[in-house]
């Protein structure tokens, strides 16, 4: 009789045991369910869901010797040049190359302007444009601190006051909103990594009615001794020029490889 009490005792208490698990298995599916539809209606939808028709800006694949492999509006961005070409910035075929006095004549600066030149490198074209606008000053906008020792070095030397050094970034030059009167891009634009992102800020730091003076080797003359992927034609310019709302005013035909492309920031405030 006591063994059959205690053997019922048991089973009581397994069959208690085996229901308590079923019940906490149903409960913790169930709250698992509830859980994931709570977590579904939270989540954002994904980028594709917000916007499908969105493209990349930039592409990536294979590209030449001389590109990086990325692509901007049917152009594959040229490899920057390092410090170590720093000389070939100086080297004196360079004033009949390039002739760089008329370039800044073509600039048209008043002497308070404030001008970005974009891609300083060592100051070449800085200290030629400093003199012209004694009542104003140059920014001299780098991405690599090494072209920056040697600009400063020679401002020094050369006991140049308004030519400030400022460290740029591959996507921002680091410039005050509304500053600048003109931004100076000398063979530098192709090389740009992040080219959308760097002429959306450039034009954030432009006064309204700013200019940008973009300068390149002509990319419809086979007989400019330059390497492709580093200069331009006109066409390309403006329409890259164009996406980041810049106004084609002029382009000048008068050195002897380059475009000297001019373009405005609208004067109107842009609508949100």
């Amino acid at each position: 009789m006591t063994t059959n009490r205690a053997a019922l005792v048991c089973r009581a208490h397994t069959l208690s045991l085996a229901v308590l698990l079923v019940l906490a298995t149903l409960c913790g599916a169930a709250c698992a369910e509830d859980a994931a539809k709570r977590g579904a209606q939270a989540a954002p939808p994904a980028a594709t869901e917000r916007d499908p028709a969105a493209k990349p800006v930039y592409e990536t694949r294979p590209g030449s010797p001389d590109g990086i492999g990325k692509w901007y509006m049917g152009r594959e961005i040229a490899q920057v040049m390092g410090h170590q070409g720093a000389a070939w910035l100086e080297r004196p075929e360079r004033e009949a190359e390039e002739q760089p006095a008329k370039l800044i004549e073509l600039m048209n600066l008043r002497p308070t302007d404030v001008v970005a030149d974009i891609g300083a490198g060592t100051g070449y074209f800085s200290f030629r444009i400093a003199p012209k606008i004694p009542r104003g000053k140059v920014l001299a906008v780098d991405i690599q601190p090494e072209m920056l020792d040697l600009l400063k070095k020679a401002a020094r030397q050369r006991r140049v006051k308004n030519v400030e050094p400022v460290l740029g970034k591959v996507d921002d030059p680091n410039l005050p909103d509304s500053s600048v009167d003109a931004a100076l891009l000398v063979d530098a634009y192709h090389e740009f990594d992040h080219p959308r992102e760097m002429m959306e800020a450039i034009v954030r730091a432009l006064k309204p009615g700013g200019r940008v003076v973009q300068v390149e080797y002509r990319g419809e003359d086979p007989d400019v001794p330059i390497k492709p992927l580093h200069k331009m034609t006109e066409a390309q310019a403006k329409k890259e020029m164009g996406a980041v709302g810049l106004e084609h005013v002029k382009t000048y035909e008068d050195l002897p490889r380059q475009h000297v492309m001019i373009f405005r920031k609208s004067e109107k405030p842009q609508k949100q």
